[in-house]
Order: C-alpha cells, then structure tokens, then sequence
C-alpha cells in the first residue's frame, strides 16, 4: 500500500470511530479529511463554552436529575447514526460502559460520503471498534490486514491523537474519556434557551422532550428524550462544520448491561502513532 493510502485510511478510521463511540459531537471545527491529515480537526464532546448563563429553576434541576441518573446507569446499548455533510455517514450498534473511563464494543458501518468511498476501495465497508481506558482498537478486513503485514487490528492510543496533523487532533482524548449520554445533558444544562417540548413516544416507549440551542455562532441544537426513570433514550445533536452539517443520532436501552472489551493481539495489532511515522519516514 503507498504511503498516502495507509495515511488516508488510518486517519479515515480515528475519525469514524471517534464519531461513533461520541454521545456528545459538539462541532468545535472542521472534520478530518483523510487526504489532508495536517489541516483536520475533530469535533469535540466537551461542553461548548459560553457566556450565557446556565439555566436555572424546575428546567435545570429536571435536567440534572437525568444527568445523575444516567450517569450511575454505567453501561447502555446503543444505536446510532452519524452524517458528517459529504464527508461521512456511518451506522454504529453496540454497547459502552463509563464506570472506569470509556469500555465497550461497536460495530460501526460506512453507509455514505466520499471517506466511505476511500474505505470501499481499500476492503473496508464495516469494522469493529474496542474501546478501553487508554486507547480503542480497530479491526480491518482481511485485504486491508494483508497491507499491514497480515495485522488486523490498529490500535488508536487517545494521548497520540493529539498529535495528529501537527496538534489539529486537539481534543481527541477529552472527547474518548467524556463519551457517554449523560455528556449531552450536560450540554443541554449550558444552554439558554433550554425548553421541555413535551412527551412523545420513542420505539414505543413514553418519554419527556427537551430542547436547547448552544454553541454561539455555531448555533449547534441539542435534543434529548428522557424516560420515566430520568434515563436517555433518545439524543440528536446537530450542528455545522466547513463541510457541511453533522448530525448525530443515539439510540439507548438496556442500562446497566454488562460491557466487556479485550484488547486484541499484540502480534496482530499495528499501531498509529508507528504507521504514520513511517509512512513520514
């Protein structure tokens, strides 16, 4: 594989699973594109900073209920989607656990957009993704291992991500370590204009809507459904980047599931950090 492949896929593959894994996608910059790793950037899940005053009264206290809630839950299943403009659409299912820093397995699939096309040429249209406190690990197709000396898996350490296109990779590791539901709600919390739209039902299932704008100029919305027992089980976050809108859309059930996720072979892992400096070499 030329230098330029392997550079476009690793870095196509750190920003889908980073997408999939985040519960929280606050647009802070533009997406990564894999054919200019030095002038991308990541969407980060940390609260976006503003001046506005955090809500207060019945609103916010509802809120943070269902941010403690959420968070003593530990684990939960989910669905989601996530289309990133032109650039990417992907699908991922699985289950993560945030006791002990981010745990769990996805399966996440390409469904569109012109990094899926990169992925599609290379043997990759699915993969897994394993997420473990310091690092997530991804698994490649068997034409793609072939590339990499037969190694299936690229091991994604978040401290090295960033690094990645000269530090426009800021925030890739706050993002990992704060990828859980009740990271939305407290995005939802630093909103203004925070309202309960009313209850609807979500895969058959009653629950609360509420509703906020944050983020400033970027004017990025924040959606969240809330069950009787002050659960997610619904959240969509939208807001712009220079590509396009990103929007992203999680599923949640099955709360306190168990989540497991063993590391992968060393012997059958390549690392990212390696590959590019080879490929730099």
């Amino acid at each position: 594989m030329r230098g330029t492949a392997i550079r476009r896929a690793v870095v196509a593959v750190a920003v889908a699973v980073t997408l999939a894994g985040a519960t929280a996608c606050t647009s802070s910059g533009e997406p990564a594109d894999p054919a200019k790793p030095s002038s991308s950037a990541a969407p980060s899940s940390a609260p976006a900073s503003s001046d506005a005053p955090a809500p207060t009264g019945p609103s916010a206290d509802a809120l943070r209920a269902v941010e403690r809630a959420t968070a003593r839950a530990g684990s939960a299943r989910v669905d989601s989607t996530t289309v990133m403009g032109g650039e990417l659409s992907l699908e991922a299912t699985g289950a993560l656990g945030w006791r002990d820093g981010l745990t769990g397995t996805l399966m996440i699939t390409y469904t569109g957009g012109t990094t899926a096309e990169t992925m599609r040429r290379l043997g990759t249209t699915a993969m897994e993704a394993r997420y473990l406190a310091d690092a997530y690990y991804a698994r490649m197709g068997e034409e793609f291992a072939k590339r990499l000396g037969g190694r299936h898996w690229i091991k994604y350490v978040y401290a090295d991500l960033e690094d990645l296109g000269g530090g426009a990779g800021a925030g890739f590791a706050d993002q990992m370590r704060n990828t859980t539901p009740h990271q939305a709600v407290k995005l939802l919390l630093t909103a203004e204009d925070v309202r309960r739209v009313g209850d609807e039902k979500i895969r058959g299932r009653r629950a609360t809507h509420w509703s906020g704008t944050v983020g400033g100029a970027t004017a990025q919305t924040v959606d969240i459904w809330v069950d009787d027992r002050n659960l997610l089980v619904k959240k969509v976050e939208r807001g712009r980047t220079k590509t396009g809108e990103l929007t992203q859309t999680a599923y949640y059930d099955d709360y306190g599931v168990t989540v497991s996720a063993a590391r992968p072979p060393a012997a059958d892992t390549a690392d990212f950090k390696e590959l590019l400096a080879a490929q730099d070499g």
